[in-house]
């Protein structure tokens, strides 16, 4: 397998990751949940689901679609963990999926051979390879905390895996 072959291969499984693996898992969670648990928090000083989904949508938008894609950047950071909503949680979904997507087709066009690039994103330097495996690590944390949080306010298993 050649360079282009196998910086091609990533960028494949770095997209299948985030909308085959992922995105469905957060769609049965956000399905789940009524609007008022999507902004459910433990303590003031966690996440709601909500939150969690506000900020997947901007460091996807951040590290893939202007980092790598070259759209404006016009994240503010902060106010993914500010809101307390009462945004809707349709809203919310539809947001994210549109940004994957988006994300997914900047995946789908950057050049392999362009992965060794340095880019500079949020203030870092790194290059378009360390930017995507950032996002997909980034997106399966909080996945995992999203499933999380269903788990523990429907007290159910959510059979993703028929082991």
């Amino acid at each position: 397998m050649g360079q282009e072959e196998l910086g091609r291969a990533f960028l494949q499984q770095a997209q299948d990751h985030l909308s085959t693996d992922f995105m469905p898992k957060i769609e049965k969670c956000v399905q789940m949940l009524d609007e008022q648990e999507i902004w459910w928090r433990a303590h003031e000083s966690n996440n709601s689901v909500g939150n969690l989904l506000l900020h997947l949508s901007g460091n996807v938008r951040q590290w893939i679609i202007s980092g790598l894609g070259g759209a404006p950047d016009r994240r503010e950071r902060s106010l993914e963990f500010s809101e307390r909503g009462p945004a809707a949680k349709i809203d919310l979904w539809r947001g994210l999926k549109a940004t994957v997507e988006d994300a997914g087709q900047v995946l789908r066009d950057f050049p392999p051979d362009r992965l060794l690039e340095v880019r500079r994103i949020q203030g870092y330097s790194k290059t378009a390879l360390q930017a995507v495996f950032h996002v997909v690590e980034h997106f399966s944390f909080h996945t995992g905390q999203i499933v999380y949080i269903a788990k523990l306010k429907k007290g159910m298993d959510l059979k993703f895996y028929n082991l």
